[in-house]
């Protein structure tokens, strides 16, 4: 069979740095949702460029699937082997290669997680804004062209990553970018990788944008009468020019599993959660227009403050927001989906996703990031009742199309993986189609995660 000689030849490459035990094939099956356990033939466990090269060649020789893997956080099932084949998992390729003060850059390999990137920056005066909520590896984050909770501010992976270097599917090493922050030269084929998710070829590695820690900072909270009322007011905060670094929202239901799983106390209300950068005078003076501004839309006072740890508590709150609501339905699994639309049309978008999930069977709180226009809904579901499955996938196709139809994006930032590849061709129409054509003219033999985001056949 082709695949036993494409692992028997990685096995002479890697040693014991290739794994057929089962665990390791079970670890690199899960999905964080709902899709079920794929194992894949194999993991690799490459610890440079030129083995990655070397493997790669080994896999297009035999057709045999090669599927990237960083921490495994995705949630559209990005790296599950539905055809099999070998997945490379970049968790030994793990070194911060060089810090560049001066030009405030820095060049990773895949498998660098973003703490640990900021663990080894603290004492520069300079941090890696992107932030997705789980602690991601910093290849797969690129390659699901990753953002987040200081998005409003600092922009997305596509923002912030200036180069690549690229394996490809028939072995060929490419460098994409360079570090000047700008270029008229050619395609831009680091806009190309970044967001492609593994299907055009593996990163080994990433040279990344870095900006200064601001010198104060400053968060708070507040509650709201109702969802609209919230966006009216972010709405307003932007247009007056008041610079956050981070603005989220969470639904009742979400605050009130907030509540329930830290102690910290929240009004089973709509809630904001904010933060601003800058100097110490700036970011109260900061602090207090929007505190002036949510008053005038019916918002409880604006708790903030500039102590670090108060911040930390606050952030803590926000990120483990997935594992609270997992915990306010006991034995439940989560189907996890987001949407992005028009700021202008959030508002709409959440009440309407909310009345659907309060006519379903199923729970469903709401977080998200309110500057950007990006929502996620939790759908929890008892993974013995499969009718439970079914209304989540129901509640979800609803979200999507609700999604186009306002003039958004199917997924604002969990990507197309599996699970977003239905609408697909709703979104770009022949677009697709031309995803496609570069798909093929890159891997003609599609052994580059296989299955996923392209047209398939």
């Amino acid at each position: 069979m082709p695949k036993d000689a494409a692992l028997d030849a990685l096995a002479s490459l890697l040693g014991e740095r290739l794994s057929r035990s089962k665990p390791d094939l079970a670890e690199h099956g899960r999905s964080e949702s709902h899709f079920p356990t794929t194992p894949p033939d194999a993991v690799a466990y490459p610890e440079s460029t030129e083995e990655v090269q070397a493997l790669v060649k080994i896999c297009a020789e035999h057709d045999c699937p090669v599927i990237g893997w960083g921490a495994g956080t995705s949630l559209e099932g990005h790296g599950l082997a539905v055809q099999g084949g070998v997945v490379v998992d970049f968790s030994r390729m793990n070194k911060v290669i060089e810090i560049r003060l001066d030009d405030m850059d820095v060049t990773v390999q895949p498998g660098v997680t973003r703490e640990a990137l900021n663990e080894e920056l603290r004492a520069t005066g300079l941090f890696f804004p992107v932030d997705p909520g789980a602690n991601a590896s910093l290849g797969g984050m690129a390659m699901t062209r990753a953002s987040g909770t200081t998005t409003v501010r600092y922009g997305t992976m596509r923002d912030n990553v200036l180069g690549l270097t690229v394996v490809l599917a028939d072995g060929r090493v490419i460098r994409t970018g360079t570090r000047a922050r700008k270029s008229a030269a050619g395609f831009d084929l680091t806009a190309l990788m970044v967001g492609s998710e593994g299907t055009l070829g593996l990163v080994t590695e990433l040279t990344l944008r870095l900006h200064g820690i601001p010198e104060a900072t400053s968060a708070g909270i507040c509650a709201f009468p109702d969802m609209g009322s919230a966006v009216t007011a972010v709405m307003e905060t932007i247009q007056m020019g008041i610079p956050m670094a981070r603005i989220e929202f969470v639904d009742a239901a979400t605050a009130q599993a907030f509540t329930a799983y830290s102690g910290m106390e929240m009004s089973q209300a709509p809630h904001l959660l904010v933060e601003f950068h800058g100097s110490p005078e700036s970011v109260a003076q900061d602090a207090e227009r929007f505190g002036e501004i949510v008053a005038e839309h019916g918002a409880s006072p604006f708790q903030w403050s500039a102590r670090e740890e108060e911040r930390r508590a606050l952030w803590a709150l926000r990120h483990n927001g997935y594992y609270a609501i997992l915990a306010s339905r006991k034995g439940a699994r989560a189907v996890v989906t987001d949407m992005c639309v028009p700021i202008s049309r959030l508002a709409s978008a959440v009440e309407e996703t909310q009345a659907d999930i309060a006519q379903s069977c199923v729970p469903g709180p709401i977080l998200g990031h309110v500057g950007d226009g990006n929502f996620h809904a939790i759908l929890l579901i008892d993974p013995e009742k499969p009718e439970e499955l079914d209304e989540a996938k129901r509640l979800s196709h609803r979200m999507a199309e609700r999604a186009l139809a306002l003039g958004g994006t199917c997924t604002g930032e969990h990507g197309v993986g599996l699970g977003k590849m239905a609408y697909m061709e709703a979104e770009h129409g022949d677009g697709w189609q031309v995803m496609g054509q570069i798909k093929q003219a890159l891997d003609p033999k599609g052994i580059m995660n296989p299955g996923k985001l392209v047209p398939q056949g």
